[in-house]
């Protein structure tokens, strides 16, 4: 009984020398076997000792069977009990249960330095695992520095839109100041057109008065008189809006122009009947269209045979062709209007409208409408204002033939007939309206009455008519 007993003690220090470096890479110290040691302390173990009790282990290593050489044999050779593992591959199989009272006496080793306890993959995968409240911590800063950051992109963009709003305001500003100026430098000053034509320049009545009034920041406006067959002539130049931003890009995407209108005064009694305009083909249909002289008296004119005419570009309305061959002179086709100068003098040319039959205060008026080119080209426009003088005193001194004016005094007639009716039509329609409007009153109030009130109502009535049907009786004194 004791042999056995000593067998199995043998046969379990043989396995445990047999995974000493098992042991060493496992998760519990103090169980490392030495190298040598082992063995010589397993023969100088006595053989009276009891063998301690062993617990039942979860290990996932298969539990040992003693061979059938070890059954038959009563001692193991020293030889045999050494280790015939490889130190440089120890077994990565922990013994997750295991009982330290039940192995008493065993010689203890010292800790492996900790890197050989550190495996790569151990490694590995403490740096992927995250605690979770430290990653929901992480996404709220990393939300909170992303709203941050798009607020403060809001901002910036708001500040540098504003910073360019003003910055835009006065370049445009001063645009529109310096072409204004350019034109009143070229047409308005001292020895120029209208210094030469006109007595009186200017808004006030003093020699230093200013030469313009600025009603806007992209409106400037020049009077002049002082001159025979009118009152007095308004430039109004309307300029792009350069001082608005919103203005500018859009005038990028849709192109507009600087333009100066001339709105001249005739006297009532220097000015013939004269309905009168020309401009562009396009622009010439438009104004047939649009106002109300041109569509009552005027019609567009053809050139007429064996005669130069203007360019092709543009079209004629006019009253007569004995108006229209009167106004357009030899003299205005070959600085303006005829084929080789409208390339070369005409291009800033809009449209020109004279009438005797203007709606507004001023009836007898003259308009010409130019574009303005830039301040450094102020020249282009040196002909085209050139014709507002010439016209003032070829219209103050025209004279239409007995037959024009036959015809054309019956057309004003029958123009002042019409424009009589129409007055007449909106009264009676005004009036209709108002008895209408009394009529539906009285149905409404007579609605809102009592039945009593309504009979008492229907009672008089009858009673007038009936007063009224019976004959007054005369009386006669003999």
């Amino acid at each position: 009984m004791r042999k056995s007993l000593a067998f199995f003690s043998l046969a379990l220090i043989f396995y445990l020398s047999l995974h000493q470096h098992l042991l060493s890479a496992s998760q519990f110290e103090g169980f490392d076997a030495e190298d040598d040691d082992v063995s010589e302390d397993s023969s100088t173990i006595p053989h009276s000792l009891t063998p301690p009790t062993i617990t039942q282990s979860h290990s996932s290593l298969p539990d040992p069977e003693p061979s059938s050489d070890d059954s038959n044999s009563d001692l193991i050779p020293e030889s045999d009990a050494e280790p015939e593992s490889d130190p440089k591959n120890p077994s990565s199989t922990p013994f997750e249960f295991w009982d330290e009272d039940e192995f008493e006496g065993l010689p203890e080793k010292e800790a492996p330095p900790a890197e050989t306890l550190e495996s790569p993959l151990i490694a590995e995968n403490a740096t992927q695992t995250v605690d979770p409240e430290t990653a929901s911590s992480t996404a709220q800063g990393t939300k909170v520095s992303w709203r941050k950051k798009k607020l403060y992109a809001v901002e910036i963009a708001c500040v540098c839109f504003l910073i360019a709003l003003a910055v835009n305001y006065f370049v445009g500003k001063r645009e529109n100041e310096s072409l204004a100026l350019a034109w009143a430098a070229k047409f308005a000053s001292k020895d120029t057109i209208f210094q030469k034509n006109f007595s009186l320049l200017g808004v006030g009545d003093g020699e230093e008065s200013p030469l313009l009034l600025k009603e806007a920041l992209n409106v400037f406006k020049f009077y002049a008189s002082g001159r025979r067959y009118c009152h007095g002539l308004l430039a109004t130049m309307e300029l792009k809006s350069r001082h608005d931003l919103i203005s500018r890009v859009f005038n990028l995407v849709v192109p507009c122009k600087d333009e100066i209108t001339f709105e001249v005064y005739m006297n009532e009694e220097t000015m013939d009947h004269v309905v009168f305009a020309m401009a562009k083909k396009k622009a010439a249909k438009t104004m047939l269209k649009e106002v109300k002289d041109l569509q009552r008296f005027a019609g567009i004119v053809s050139s007429p045979a064996g005669r130069k005419w203007v360019s092709e570009e543009l079209a004629v309305i006019s009253e007569s062709k004995e108006v229209a061959g009167d106004m357009i002179t030899d003299t205005v086709l070959d600085q303006v209007f005829g084929d080789k100068a409208m390339e070369k003098y005409g291009k800033n040319f809009m449209s020109m409208h004279i009438s005797d039959q203007h709606q507004g205060k001023h009836r007898k008026m003259m308009l010409f409408k130019f574009s303005l080119p830039d301040a450094k080209h102020m020249d282009d426009l040196v002909r085209l204002v050139a014709l507002i003088p010439y016209y003032i005193d070829l219209v103050g001194r025209y004279r239409l033939s007995s037959q024009a004016r036959n015809k054309s005094e019956s057309g004003r007639q029958k123009a002042a007939e019409e424009a009589y009716k129409e007055l007449q039509n909106a009264r009676q329609e005004a009036l209709q309206k108002k008895k209408a409007e009394r009529r539906k009153m009285m149905e409404e109030a007579e609605a809102k009455m009592s039945a009593e009130v309504l009979r008492k109502k229907e009672a008089k009535d009858r009673a007038r008519q009936v007063k009224k049907a019976v004959p007054k009786a005369k009386m006669s004194r003999h």
